[in-house]
């Protein structure tokens, strides 16, 4: 069954095969973090819109597409996964309103409700399971999976699975292929010492001190830009998505057979 492309938003860019970014998509991000203000974003705005969103949106449906035969229970959704462009400076000295890159994520189908401010309306997607990540930037385009800081109650649940199981995560995150590929899971937020009620001797103990759960491939930036994205995204998806599928079992969110 093939699933119906959502509506298009009002003001967002008709639906498109993707066909690559063009040049102009680094050269405004480049631009973009020399001159992050309002004027400057705002006199360039079609440019972005043209030569970022566009092109990020049709890839959210291409890559939909591609998951529905890979891994039905993740979905790409043009309203919700692509990140939005304005940064979230309520409670940030850092005031700049614009980030410099763009990025799509990819959700499992069960926590495709909720909001954001840093995403669009997925909020509950981001912090409700794990999925899969593109992000393009000048120097620095990566594509990767996980969960990246769940909050506690989510946390605490990948926590318990990994240490009732640790040598089932072990096998997947240290595979031969996993590792060629990925290297070792990040490190960000790493703690130094065993969370609280961990005795230290644990055969997970490793793994505990995480608090992010994600593992990446960075990309060049002709390979992220290029029209064949899609197929290099997919050869790196499939491979996370042992991963992906076993961090979303801890959180009750169950892999699928069909869309």
């Amino acid at each position: 069954m093939t699933p119906r492309a959502p509506a298009t938003p009002a003001g967002s860019p008709a639906p498109g095969e993707f066909d690559g970014f063009p040049p102009a998509a680094l050269d405004f991000l480049r631009g973009l973090a020399a001159h992050n203000e309002k004027g400057w974003f705002e006199a360039r705005r079609a440019t972005y819109e043209s030569a970022l969103r566009a092109p990020m949106l049709a890839l959210v449906e291409e890559m939909d597409a591609r998951l529905g035969r890979f891994a039905p229970e993740l979905v790409g959704d043009r309203r919700r996964s692509m990140f939005r462009i304005h940064r979230d400076v309520r409670f940030s000295k850092d005031k700049r309103p614009y980030k410099t890159n763009a990025a799509c994520w990819f959700f499992h189908r069960d926590v495709r409700t909720g909001g954001s401010e840093d995403v669009g309306g997925a909020g509950a997607a981001v912090h409700g399971g794990a999925g899969l990540y593109f992000h393009l930037a000048p120097g620095e385009c990566f594509c990767g999976g996980g969960i990246w800081m769940p909050p506690r109650p989510a946390l605490a649940l990948v926590r318990e699975r990994i240490a009732e199981r640790p040598a089932e995560f072990e096998a997947i995150v240290t595979a031969p292929a996993f590792r060629r590929r990925f290297g070792r899971l990040d490190e960000e937020g790493m703690l130094t010492r065993l969370p609280r009620g961990w005795a230290a001797d644990h055969p997970a103990a490793p793994w505990l001190r995480h608090t992010s759960f994600t593992a990446g491939q960075p990309l060049t930036e002709s390979e992220a830009t290029a029209a064949d994205l899609p197929t290099r995204l997919e050869r790196a998806f499939t491979a996370l998505l042992p991963f992906v599928r076993w961090l979303n079992l801890a959180l009750g969110l169950r892999p699928a057979e069909r869309r």
